[in-house]
């Protein structure tokens, strides 16, 4: 009596969820013509996308019958497990991206009770997509079918810059006026005011998009007074400088694209595609000792390359 009603309560049970979740597969297969659902979709009440994806940790296990593998197989059952977990992190970021408006998390970040911060930065590193060329550009479109924004390296700037980008149009949006964001005012823990003033007095360090986005909001950058001769001097030293930090990150990530890593040897020159060359080992053991000196835009774009250090 013991052995039949395990087998009703456990086995039939069983037997009963996995034909339910081959009958709603096989219903969505005849309408949309394949099995990439969304980890997130379901159809009417039945989480679909998770009951395929435990299929595929079952099959991975193999603790799946070949009976019901078969079946799958011959539903057109995507059996990679890569992106199986690429899937279930694109549904945290679609959670992450309802919530700020945007893929620019924190490091600490989390939806769906994953680290999807972590993974977004993973993900922005070279090669973080994947060695697999299609695979990658696969990726990357689904990444910018929810925030076109989501690698903001590519445009010129930082992940804590695009946030705050983010955070002063969803003020905006919600009703905001540019002269009543001031430093103290925040969205969803950053101070957006604060940001605000820095583009406003900092504008001609902002690359042309930056000014652009900016401009189309209303921003204008401060008015400048009439400088001396010496103030113009130093003005041209800070620029240089500047200068030379952005040949650096560009050498390094030549390097990080070439070599697959980010320890470099201290002699080491990179040659540019314009022909001029950088002492990236130099580079980078200078700026590892004055890093309490770096700003805080320079420290995020070298912690983006995966440098620990700058974190």
């Amino acid at each position: 009596m013991i052995a039949k009603w395990i087998k009703f309560q456990i086995l039939d049970t069983e037997r009963q969820d996995w034909t339910r979740g081959y009958d709603t597969a096989r219903r969505y297969f005849e309408r949309e013509g394949s099995l990439d659902v969304p980890y997130e979709h379901q159809e009417g009440a039945y989480p679909l996308g998770r009951w395929l994806s435990d299929q595929r940790r079952a099959y991975r296990a193999g603790t799946m019958p070949s009976t019901r593998a078969d079946e799958l197989e011959e539903l057109g059952m995507i059996w990679d497990t890569a992106d199986t977990a690429f899937a279930e992190n694109l549904a945290a970021a679609r959670a992450y991206h309802a919530q700020a408006g945007t893929l620019a998390a924190p490091r600490h970040a989390t939806a769906l009770d994953k680290p999807v911060g972590q993974w977004l930065t993973n993900l922005r590193r070279p090669g973080g997509l994947g060695k697999d060329p299609e695979r990658a550009a696969r990726r990357a479109e689904q990444l910018a079918a929810i925030d076109p924004d989501w690698n903001p390296g590519q445009w010129g700037w930082t992940v804590d810059w695009q946030r705050h980008w983010a955070g002063l149009t969803a003020l905006l949006a919600a009703g905001g006026k540019l002269d009543e964001i001031t430093p103290g005012v925040t969205y969803r823990g950053d101070d957006i005011g604060r940001w605000l003033a820095r583009q406003v007095r900092d504008w001609a360090r902002l690359n042309p998009e930056q000014q652009h986005r900016l401009g189309e909001v209303g921003v204008k950058p401060a008015a400048r007074p009439q400088k001396t001769a010496a103030r113009l001097s130093a003005k041209a030293g800070a620029a240089k400088g500047s200068d030379a930090f952005t040949r650096g990150v560009v050498a390094l990530q030549q390097y990080i694209a070439r070599e697959g890593r980010t320890v470099v040897g201290r002699q080491h020159v990179e040659e540019l595609p314009d022909g001029t060359s950088v002492r990236l080992g130099v580079f980078l053991s200078n700026h590892k000792n004055r890093r309490d000196r770096l700003t805080e835009q320079q420290l995020t774009a070298l912690a983006n390359l995966g440098l620990e250090w700058a974190a």
